[in-house]
């Protein structure tokens, strides 16, 4: 069975950013926004605590996690037509 690297990439892309936003507004109404910067913060440059960086890191989760999504669909595809 081989994964369509283009879905797989999409699909993967859409629940990365989608959790981190989600993620995020856990915190904002949990303890409140406060704009500091955080470890992800350092990767995701604009990522922040804050309904800005909410968005911020939707964009960045977006974009690592297609990127992401599409090399593992890629390396997974490669390795199984090599091993069967």
């Amino acid at each position: 069975m081989k994964f369509n690297v283009k879905a797989y990439a999409l699909t993967f892309g859409i629940w990365w950013g989608v959790g981190l936003f989600l993620l995020t507004w856990w915190i904002i109404f949990l303890e409140g926004a406060s704009g500091d910067p955080t470890l992800i913060g350092r990767i995701y440059p604009g990522y922040n605590i804050s309904p800005v960086g909410s968005g911020m890191g939707l964009i960045w989760g977006f974009a690592d996690g297609f990127v992401f999504g599409g090399i593992f669909a890629w390396l997974y595809n490669l390795l199984t037509s090599k091993l069967s």
